[in-house]
Order: C-alpha cells, then sequence, then structure tokens
C-alpha cells in the first residue's frame, strides 16, 4: 500500500514537472508577439500605416505624438510611425542576411575543423582566433568602409564579424558529438565519416548553433542600427532605423524623434534575446 502511495506520488510529481517545462511563460509569449509585429511590419507595412514614410506635410512639421502621429511627424513633416514601420523591411532583412552568412561560413569551418581534426583544426582554429581577437563592430566598421556604405554592406559585415562565434560553437559541439558511442558504433557497422558526419553528427550539433543564431540575429539588429546611425548604411530618405535614430539627434526639441525607432530597437531585441535564452533553457 506504501509502495502504491509513493509510486503515484511520483508520478503526479513527474506530470506537474512536465507541465510546467511545456508550459511557455508570459514573457517569451510577449516576446514572440513583439516579433511577430516586427516580421509583419517588414512584410506588410501598408497593413498598418496610411501615411508614406517619404512624403510629408511641411505644415505639420515636428509634431508631438498624438492619436493621428502615433510617433510624431518629423523635420519635413513625415509620419515617424510610417517611417519606422517601413524601415522595418531593411533593418529585418540585413540581419537575416548576416546571420545567414555567420551560419553558413562559420558552421562550415567549425564542422570541418572539429570532425577532421589535425592540421585542418590547426590551420581553421588559428583564422578563427585571429577574427575573435579582432572586437567585432571595428571589424564590421573596417569591412563596410571597404564595400562602401549601403546597408546591404552593413550587413555582410557583420554577418562575417559573426563567423568566428558561429565556427567555435559548432567546432565544440562536433567535438562532443563525435566522441559518443552511437558514432563509433556507425563505424563498426561499415559506415564511412561522410555518412558518420551527415547521419549523426550533424543532426546532433547544428541544435546549440541554431539557437545562437536567433541570439545573433538580434545582436544582428543592433550592429546594423549601429553602422546606420555613424552613416555607414543607406543614405537619406532611407528610414532605417539607425539612421532614423540618427536624424532625430539633431532636434533636441523633439525628443520622440530619438525615443521612437530607439524603444523599437530595444524592444525587439531584448524580445529576441528572451526567445533564445528561452530556447537554449528548453533544449
Amino acid at each position: 500500500m506504501s509502495a502504491d502511495l509513493n509510486f503515484a506520488r511520483l508520478r503526479s510529481a513527474g506530470t506537474a514537472t512536465l507541465r510546467t517545462r511545456a508550459a511557455i511563460p508570459p514573457t517569451v509569449l510577449l516576446s514572440f508577439l513583439v516579433v511577430l509585429v516586427v516580421v509583419l511590419w517588414s512584410l506588410l507595412p501598408s497593413l498598418f500605416t496610411g501615411f508614406s514614410p517619404v512624403n510629408g506635410d511641411t505644415g505639420s512639421k515636428l509634431n508631438a505624438p498624438s492619436l493621428q502621429h502615433w510617433f510624431g511627424t518629423d523635420y519635413l513633416g513625415r509620419d515617424q510611425y510610417a517611417r519606422v514601420v517601413y524601415g522595418t523591411a531593411s533593418s529585418v532583412t540585413s540581419a537575416l542576411v548576416a546571420v545567414a552568412i555567420g551560419l553558413l561560413v562559420g558552421s562550415a569551418i567549425g564542422l570541418a575543423s572539429g570532425f577532421r581534426g589535425g592540421w585542418l583544426d590547426a590551420t581553421l582554429g588559428r583564422f578563427v582566433d585571429v577574427l575573435l581577437a579582432i572586437p567585432g563592430f571595428l571589424l564590421a566598421v573596417v569591412i563596410v568602409s571597404s564595400l562602401g556604405f549601403q546597408t546591404i554592406n552593413a550587413a555582410i559585415a557583420t554577418g562575417v564579424s559573426a563567423v568566428a562565434v558561429f565556427a567555435r560553437l559548432m567546432r565544440a559541439e562536433v567535438i562532443r558529438v563525435r566522441r559518443s558511442a552511437f558514432v563509433e558504433a556507425s563505424y563498426l557497422e561499415g559506415g564511412n565519416r561522410l555518412q558518420a558526419l551527415l547521419t549523426h553528427v550533424l543532426p546532433n550539433a547544428y541544435r546549440s548553433v541554431l539557437v545562437l543564431a536567433v541570439l545573433q540575429f538580434g545582436t544582428s539588429i543592433l550592429v546594423i542600427a549601429s553602422l546606420a546611425f555613424l552613416g555607414y548604411g543607406d543614405p537619406p530618405p532611407s528610414s532605417d532605423w539607425g539612421l532614423l535614430v540618427a536624424s532625430g539627434k539633431t532636434y533636441v526639441t523633439a525628443p520622440w524623434l530619438v525615443y521612437a525607432p530607439a524603444l523599437v530597437i530595444v524592444a525587439t531585441v531584448l524580445s529576441i534575446n528572451r526567445i533564445s535564452r528561452w530556447l537554449r533553457n528548453s533544449k
């Protein structure tokens, strides 16, 4: 009787634990909602505002936020909310390009280095160490200065600066999985190195890298916005988030020109970071 009672308690405790793990925290749900809004802004901006991001009414310039103009108007009478919404596509697309470059190139380097080992690991390891020794933002500035002042070049520069981070994590994961018993068993069953790599190592090593990719997406948005703030992105009348902050700082009597795009950047990056942390903990 006592054993049955203890078993029932353990089963109820296990069920409660599973329910707790399966439940999504409210902060994560809110973060997903923020990211969803940002994605919809980038895909369908005309559904969220009827104002033009380029044309404005000079008679209503530098108006404070109101029911008609949620984020106020700028020095040309353009609706600041419309400029933020239409600038989302450039910010999100460039961040995706940066993450794709860092993920693909860095994962390829880490995969080859961790699985092959030997002289290849030593050579690629020194290359990654050099990249890690250079501050990421400084490297991005140098690269975008060489390629030209455009948002796509800022995305490429941000992606190159993230290669080392992806390479190091992928290498560590590959080495961990490569030493597992099931990988050794695949060799005993007649499998070759390529089969072990594609069938066992890669499927078990990519999860942590994907979590890093989510985190890097938020970081890329912040870095690209910083580059645009310094003038390394597309010139006006572009409405990149960083450029909006840079343009608004000139008008000290209209602080909403800085606060509105800055708060959107902060909310987006914090939401992505929260989702990444939740994915890492639930992995």
